[in-house]
């Protein structure tokens, strides 16, 4: 039986490499600590990794470790766990304009035209490349510590929805739902 059960995980584990090989990876930043002990410092380390898969999945996660390959393996594997999908437009820009907090950190995030590019600061720009956004403004406000900017640019990702997932709340079309927007557009023409 226990072969069995190892045979049945080495299968199913050949598609996950192949699918977390695809996966962009981005280090935010390495901290490191130091205690103080008997003989000296002993260091260790605190990574902060973003992982997205470029297709609007992306997930975030830190670790600690006295080494720091380790510390970014640890942060690596807790942000593929992470991992949240963000509706994207054509693929390359938010639905919609949203606002996300955390702490002292609020950030504001504004679907652009193409061509406009990634306007965001560090943290913000690693989570935008991991999530495959291609046309964004953003603005961090507050703090600029980058576990805030991180979670405070999650909190705003999480209330991203598409235009579908509204339709199918309000039990209409999607064309109901954008039809205003582009009968108004018409009409000004």
């Amino acid at each position: 039986m226990a072969r069995e059960q190892g045979g049945r995980d080495n299968r199913d584990r050949q598609p996950r490499e192949r699918e977390e090989s695809e996966l962009i990876e981005k280090l935010v930043g390495i901290n490191r600590v130091a205690k103080v002990v008997k003989g000296g410092r002993r260091f260790g380390f605190a990574a902060l990794v973003v992982v997205g898969d470029g297709k609007g999945r992306v997930g975030v996660g830190s670790g600690k470790a006295r080494e720091v390959p380790e510390a970014i393996r640890k942060a690596t594997d807790q942000a593929k766990r992470g991992m949240i999908r963000v509706p994207l437009r054509e693929g390359r820009t938010l639905h919609h304009d949203s606002n996300g907090h955390f702490g002292a950190g609020r950030v504001v995030l504004r679907a652009a035209p193409a061509g406009t590019g990634i306007i965001a600061g560090g943290p913000m720009r690693a989570i935008f490349e991991a999530l495959g956004v291609q046309d964004v403004v953003t603005k961090s406000i507050g703090t600029s510590n980058p576990h805030n900017m991180i979670k405070a640019t999650f909190d705003a990702l999480a209330q991203a929805t598409s235009p579908r997932s509204v339709a199918a709340r309000r039990g209409r079309r999607v064309s109901d739902i954008l039809g205003r927007r582009e009968a108004g557009a018409g009409q000004e023409a």
